[in-house]
C-alpha cells in the first residue's frame, strides 16, 4: 500500500500563521523519512485557521528542504487562474525539483464569496469553462497544442525534463468523468464527501481514456485519520479537529482548539449527533485498527494509494500519528 500526506496547514490556538507554515515544512520532512510517497499542500483563501493561500510558494520552500518525497498542490483552484500561468509555475517547480512534482487541480472556490470575487471576479463563469481550462493546461504542460492553434507557438517556459504529473481532485461523478476523459490521474476527497467513493472511482476507471500509449488510470483516495498508541489516545487527539469543525460551522473558532479547550466546549444535542456522524468517516484508533480500516478502504475503492489528512492541536501528536501509521503499514 502506498500512503501519502495531505496538509491543510492549520493554525492551532497557540500559534501564528508562520508557526503553522514552518510546521508544514517539518511535516513534509517527517513524511520523507517515514516513507510516505508524496506530500500535498492545500490552497485556501481568507479562511480563518488555514495558513496556506499560495501552495506554489510553500512547495518551493519545502522542495529546498527535502530531497526525495513527491510534492504537489492539493489543489490549485484552476477557475481562479490562467492555465498558462499555472503551467509556467509548475514547469518551473518541476525544473527545480525534477521528477518530484505533482499538480493537483480543483474547481472549488477555496474561500468566501468575497474572497472569490477579489481573486477572480468571474469564478462561476470560469467553473463552467473548467473542461476547456483543463484541456489548455494539459496542452501547455505537454507543449503540444495542434498546429494553427492560437497558443501553438507559446511555451510555458522553462520546459522541465520531467513535467509535473497532473491529478484532478474531486468528490463527484462530474470530476471523475472529467479526469477520465482527459487521461488524468484522479484523487477522490472522501474526507470531505458523503458520496460513495467506490462508485465514483469505478466510473472514473470505466471511462478512462489514455492520453498516451501505456497510460493507465491512477487513483488516490483521501481520508481523515488519527492514530495513537491506544484507542483512547487517538480519540483524544481527534477531539480538537472535531470540535473545530463544529465551531467553524457556527462562525467561531479561528484556530484549532487545544484538547482542554475542546473537552470543555459545550455541545448541544444536535452538535453531538454531528460529531458522531463525522466520526463515521474518520479513522480513529491504534495502529492495527487504522491499518485494518485502510486496507478495507483500499479494497472497497480499488485505490492505488491512500492520502491521509490529520489535523491536531499539538504538532507532536500529528507527527506521532503519521509515524505510527507508517510503521504499521509500510513495515
Amino acid at each position: 500500500m502506498k500512503i501519502s500526506i495531505l496538509d491543510q496547514s492549520p493554525i492551532s490556538s497557540n500559534q501564528t500563521a508562520q508557526d503553522a507554515l514552518l510546521q508544514s515544512m517539518k511535516l513534509a520532512q517527517a513524511g520523507e523519512k517515514l516513507g510516505y510517497t508524496r506530500y500535498w499542500i492545500a490552497e485556501h483563501h481568507d479562511l480563518s485557521g488555514l495558513a496556506c493561500s499560495a501552495p506554489e510558494v510553500m512547495l518551493s520552500y519545502i522542495g529546498a528542504h527535502t530531497s526525495t518525497i513527491r510534492l504537489g498542490a492539493g489543489a490549485v483552484l484552476l477557475p481562479h487562474y490562467s492555465p498558462y500561468k499555472v503551467a509556467e509555475v509548475y514547469n518551473m517547480l518541476a525544473t527545480l525539483f525534477p521528477g518530484r512534482m505533482d499538480l493537483g487541480i480543483g474547481r472549488a472556490p477555496g474561500g468566501s464569496a468575497e474572497a472569490t470575487e477579489a481573486l477572480s471576479g468571474n469564478f462561476l463563469q470560469r467553473v463552467w469553462k473548467m473542461p476547456e481550462l483543463v484541456s489548455d493546461l494539459l496542452h501547455f504542460l505537454e507543449n503540444d497544442f495542434p498546429e494553427g492553434h492560437l497558443f501553438s507557438k507559446v511555451q510555458a517556459s522553462p520546459l522541465p525534463p520531467v513535467p509535473a504529473v497532473t491529478w484532478l481532485l474531486g468528490t463527484s461523478k462530474k470530476s471523475a468523468i472529467l479526469a477520465a476523459e482527459n487521461g488524468m490521474n484522479y484523487a477522490f476527497g472522501q474526507f470531505m464527501s458523503d458520496k460513495d467513493g467506490a462508485e465514483i472511482i469505478g466510473q472514473y476507471r470505466e471511462n478512462f481514456k489514455p492520453r498516451k500509449d501505456g497510460q493507465k488510470p491512477q487513483v488516490i483516495i483521501t481520508i481523515s485519520a488519527f492514530c495513537g498508541e491506544t484507542q483512547e489516545k487517538a480519540e483524544e487527539i481527534a477531539l480538537s479537529s472535531l470540535i473545530w469543525s463544529i465551531q467553524k460551522g457556527k462562525g467561531e473558532g479561528s484556530r484549532v482548539p487545544s484538547f482542554e479547550e475542546a473537552k470543555n466546549y459545550v455541545l448541544n444535542d444536535l452538535e453531538k449527533e454531528k460529531i458522531l456522524k463525522m466520526k463515521e468517516k474518520i479513522l480513529i484508533g491504534n495502529p492495527q485498527q487504522v491499518k485494518e480500516r485502510l486496507v478495507r478502504i483500499q479494497d472497497d475503492c480499488h485505490a492505488d494509494e491512500i492520502m491521509i489528512v490529520t489535523i491536531t492541536h499539538d504538532f507532536k501528536d500529528k507527527i506521532q500519528s503519521y509515524k505510527l501509521i507508517a510503521e504499521e503499514v509500510l513495515s
